[in-house]
C-alpha cells in the first residue's frame, strides 16, 4: 500500500532552524516546499536536500508580501488540493544593537519603525500564512501548524530590551491561542513553540545548541497524532508557561 506523503510549507528555509526542518521533514517521508525571500539562495538549499526519493521544491516567498501568499495558496491548491503541515520559521531580529555603547535598545528609545519590522515580518507574516492555509486545511479535515517563537516573547517571563522582537514574538504566541481555539472542534493542531540557543546567524557563535536540537520539537509537533496538543507553548517538547 502506498502511504501518501504529507505536503509540508516551510518558510524562510534556506538555511539555519528552516533548513534542518526541511531536512528532517524529509526523512519523514514529506513533500517539503521550501521557501525563502531569496530564490538565488533557496534554490541553493534544494539542491543541497535532492538527495534521491527526496520530495522537495523552492517557493520564492515574503511573508511580508500578500501577493506572495496568494500565490502560494493557489499553488499548492492547483498542484496538491491542500497544505498538511505549515511550519511558520521565517523571522527576523529587528532591533539594532548599539555596539558603542554595548547594549540594545530599550522601549523607551526603540524606533516605532524598528518595532514596525518585527510585527510586519514575524507577526503578519505568520497570520498571512495561517490565513491562506488553514482553509486547505479545514478542507481536508487535517493539519499541523507550528509556529516558531522564542523565549523572549513569554509574558511570564518579560523583561526589558529588545521590544521589536519581543513585542513581535508575544504576538505570534497570540495568533496561536486564538487559532487553536477557534480550531479546538477540527483535526489542526496548532502550537508555538521555542527552539533555544540555536548555532544561526541569529543565535550567534555562543550559541549553545546545535540545529538538530533546535528543530527536533518543530518536526514532533508537526508531525502530532489526532489526538496530540494543540494551543501550547513548547520548548524540548515540554509546555512552558505564556
Amino acid at each position: 500500500m502506498t502511504i501518501e506523503r504529507k505536503i509540508a510549507v516551510v518558510t524562510g528555509a534556506n538555511k539555519g532552524i528552516g533548513f534542518e526542518i526541511c531536512r528532517q521533514l524529509l526523512q519523514q517521508n514529506c513533500h517539503v516546499l521550501l521557501t525563502a525571500r531569496d530564490e538565488h539562495r533557496g534554490r541553493q538549499a534544494v539542491e543541497q536536500l535532492a538527495e534521491p526519493g527526496a520530495r522537495i521544491e523552492f517557493f520564492q516567498l515574503d511573508v511580508t508580501r500578500q501577493d506572495h501568499v496568494d500565490s502560494l495558496g493557489d499553488t499548492l491548491q492547483r498542484q496538491y488540493g491542500r497544505c498538511d503541515i505549515l511550519v511558520n520559521n521565517a523571522g527576523i531580529f529587528p532591533d539594532p544593537r548599539n555596539d558603542l555603547e554595548n547594549e540594545w535598545p530599550s522601549l523607551l528609545t526603540a524606533s516605532i519603525d524598528d518595532v514596525q519590522k518585527g510585527i510586519e515580518t514575524n507577526t503578519y507574516g505568520t497570520l498571512r500564512l495561517c490565513q491562506m492555509a488553514v482553509p486547505m486545511m479545514q478542507k481536508a479535515g487535517y493539519g499541523r501548524i507550528v509556529n516558531i517563537s522564542s523565549g523572549m516573547g513569554q509574558l511570564s517571563d518579560m523583561n526589558g530590551c529588545c521590544p521589536g522582537y519581543r513585542i513581535s514574538k508575544t504576538g505570534v504566541n497570540v495568533i496561536t491561542r486564538i487559532l487553536a481555539d477557534e480550531l479546538q472542534d477540527e483535526n489542526i493542531l496548532i502550537n508555538s513553540m521555542c527552539p533555544g540557543w540555536v548555532k544561526t546567524d541569529l543565535g550567534g557563535p555562543g550559541a549553545t545548541r546545535e540545529l538538530a536540537e533546535g528543530a527536533d520539537t518543530a518536526i514532533w509537533l508537526a508531525t502530532l497524532p489526532d489526538d496530540g496538543p494543540s494551543g501550547l507553548f513548547f520548548r524540548d517538547r515540554t509546555p512552558i508557561p505564556w
